[in-house]
This record gives C-alpha cells, sequence and structure tokens, in this order.
C-alpha cells in the first residue's frame, strides 16, 4: 500500500526529515514520481485513488501466496481505509459498534472513525487498543482532509513513513518504494502508536508518556529520519484519561 499526504493535510515530527537526503545523490522525489514507482512494482494488480493536489491512495490487490498479510481497501461517505493484517476480535467489535457480522476490518475502521468523530464516547487512545490482532492502517477523510494511521503493536505489520521532495507525507509497507521516493528522510512507523494530521504522533499503549525521536544512523554514517520510542520518564500532562470527555473529536475536528 501507498499513501501520499499534502504538508498542508498532515503535520509529521520534523525528526523524520533528514539533512543527508538533500546532500547525497538519491534525493527525495516528487510524489507523482513515488506513485509510479510503487505501480511500476505491482503492475497487474495495483489501483490508485487522487485526491486532486491534496491526497493519493494506492492499494495492491491480495494476491497469494505472495501476500502473507490480508490487504482492504474501503471507501465510505468519502472516508476512506487503506487496512493491512487482520483483527482477532472483530466479530465482538462489529457488535459493539452494531454493525452486521459481514463488515470487514477496513469497513470497521471506518466506522469507528465516523462514529467516534461525531459523537465519540471514548478516548481514540483506547479505541485503537481496543484492537486485537497485526494490523496496520490509514485513514483517509476527504471532507475535512484529516489523516489518521495506527499500526499494531505485536510487530506482525511493518509500515514505514518518510518525507517526499516537496514535503508531502508519504506512507507504505513497500521498504523499496520508501528508499527511492524519500532518500535518507524516513523511518519505521513506530508500532504501538497512531498519528493524526492534527494531534501527531502518540502511543495507544502509553498515551501518558512522550514519544522520544531517536537518531538514524545508515551504513554511511549519515543521519536518517529517527527511530521513535516510548520515554517512560517523560509525561505527557496535556492528555487527559477522563473516559467520556476525552475523544476522537480534538483529534478529527479542525
Amino acid at each position: 500500500m501507498l499513501s501520499i499526504f499534502h504538508k498542508g493535510f498532515a503535520h509529521p515530527p520534523e525528526e523524520l526529515k533528514s539533512p543527508a537526503s538533500n546532500s547525497g545523490s538519491n534525493k527525495p522525489k516528487i510524489p507523482e514520481e513515488t506513485l509510479r514507482e510503487f505501480l511500476s512494482h505491482h503492475p497487474h494488480n495495483t489501483f490508485s485513488l487522487s485526491f486532486g493536489h491534496s491526497a493519493v491512495l494506492a492499494y495492491t490487490r491480495p494476491d497469494p501466496p505472495s501476500f502473507v498479510h490480508q490487504r482492504l481497501f474501503c471507501g465510505i461517505d468519502d472516508i476512506y481505509c487503506i487496512f493491512l493484517g487482520s483483527l482477532n476480535n472483530l466479530c465482538s467489535l462489529n457488535k459493539q459498534y452494531g454493525l452486521a457480522k459481514g463488515t470487514n476490518e477496513a469497513m470497521f475502521v471506518i466506522e469507528a472513525y465516523k462514529t467516534l468523530r461525531d459523537r465519540g464516547p471514548y478516548p481514540a487512545d483506547q479505541v485503537v487498543k481496543d484492537l486485537d490482532g497485526s494490523f496496520g492502517f490509514v485513514v483517509y477523510d476527504s471532507k475535512v482532509g484529516s489523516v489518521f494511521a495506527a499500526l499494531g503493536s505485536d510487530g506482525g505489520i511493518k509500515l514505514y513513513w518518510g518525507i517526499a521532495a516537496d514535503e508531502s507525507v508519504v506512507i507504505s509497507d513497500d521498504l523499496d518504494v520508501m528508499k527511492e521516493g524519500c532518500a535518507k528522510s524516513f523511518a519505521p512507523f513506530p508500532p504501538g502508536c497512531m498519528f493524526h494530521s492534527e494531534g501527531g504522533l502518540m502511543s495507544f499503549e502509553h498515551p501518558m508518556n512522550k514519544l522520544k525521536a531517536m537518531p538514524r544512523i545508515d551504513s554511511e554514517g549519515a543521519i536518517c529520519g529517527a527511530n521513535f520510542k516510548v520515554d517512560k520518564y517523560a509525561r505527557v500532562n496535556s492528555i487527559p484519561r477522563v473516559g467520556s470527555q476525552a475523544n476522537w473529536m480534538e483529534w478529527t475536528q479542525h
């Protein structure tokens, strides 16, 4: 999968951008070039959806046995989700949210996002923490230009994110595409974390702790985009944990 969001709609941590990207021979590419690169890797089973200059989503259809993990794409009410992996507790989640038994993981994520965006009774981190399984997903709400992404903590799914030549945010599970498209300005998306274009990056497992950026050094000694890890000694006082008083409204409304 590949998702690219204009810098005006997503505000990633500054540590993702590496000065080495502009000094080496391999420089970041513009989003159009990265999209072409991704599509060329999977010429027969990939499609892409563009939202003008705001965003682009590209999805590779499952082609067993090449893909170990399930891949899903769904769009409902101008909200789009690419989902990788699976949820062990999908049936109970569908029941909890009043959804049909046939609702798959991508559909569930969109419906949960819609419900919590409009009248959510739970904190965002608690909602994602309730997902049991190996998963990674990206949601784009085209109505409000909102980006939401999360990666499970078990390490079963790998995602990467980085900065393109025009400072757009790139998220993909294709490491080669990330290296070509973002040069040194990319890093693994941290497991157990979620990112929102308005709320930034936070851990859904340890929401009261800040994330610490640890510089990544490549084989040539150049500083790459940082790894992000929970700092157990630094606590965030601005994120309340008071049940219904904290919800996705803070994360999904401008």
